[in-house]
């Protein structure tokens, strides 16, 4: 099996000054659940190189065992360092995609007409597609195979308001994910703040938050039946 794996490449926190990116236990859970299950993990941005990573989620209190695996394996933090570019990537010859979040992803891939056309491509070819967290905002200007956007009617779940509004983002974020994906006639599901929950519809994982992305890796090898 391979898994593309795309990750954002913006930086920048809105007009805040900080720093931000993907979310580093969102990248490694689901990373090490895949790998050692025997998948082969591609790693991909939109601009491709190395991804920016948000340093909150590189501090002491958010380490896990995965982020701790993570820094100590060099093989895959040079897989990391050396993503591919989403312009020269296509569907074929990956048999699924996943979308670790990070605040980062929510500037930089819900309009990427790559990153769009690349989900649409795993969905008519009816690979699975998982996203946590933040990510599922990639999503939502997706379409379906009915032309209709691709979570109108399914069940679907990302970071919530309550969360948001938790780290104080709700007035720095582009919109709020719980909201578009609402909008877009997605059947949004949540879980307590901060605990696993990931909806699986068909096709189709979201994961909640960070500590959704292990349990969102596991139900994508479920459909691969692994």
């Amino acid at each position: 099996m391979r898994i593309l794996f795309v990750l954002t490449s913006h930086d920048r926190l809105g007009d805040t000054g900080e720093k931000t990116g993907f979310w580093l236990e969102e990248f490694a859970a689901p990373y090490y659940v895949l790998k050692d299950a025997g998948a082969e993990i591609v790693p991909a941005s939109p601009k491709g190189g190395m991804p920016p990573l948000d340093p909150k989620s590189d501090l002491p209190e958010s380490q896990t065992e995965h982020t701790r695996r993570f820094h100590a394996d060099a093989a895959a933090r040079n897989e990391l360092a050396a993503t591919r570019s989403l312009a020269d990537l296509s569907a074929d010859g990956y048999d699924g995609v996943f979308y670790p979040g990070g605040h980062g992803t929510m500037w930089d891939l819900p309009d990427n007409r790559e990153s769009i056309a690349l989900i649409e491509a795993f969905v008519n070819a009816d690979k699975p597609v998982c996203a946590v967290c933040h990510a599922p905002a990639a999503l939502v200007n997706v379409r379906g195979k009915d032309g209709d956007f691709l979570v109108k009617g399914r069940r679907v779940t990302g970071f919530s308001n309550a969360e948001e509004e938790a780290v104080a983002l709700t007035g720095v974020v582009p919109f709020l994910l719980e909201d578009r994906l609402k909008e877009r006639g997605g059947l949004y599901r949540q879980g307590a703040d901060w605990a696993p929950h990931v909806e699986v519809d068909g096709l189709l994982i979201t994961g909640q938050n960070p500590a959704s992305s292990e349990l969102a890796a596991k139900e994508m090898l479920k459909l691969f039946a692994f």
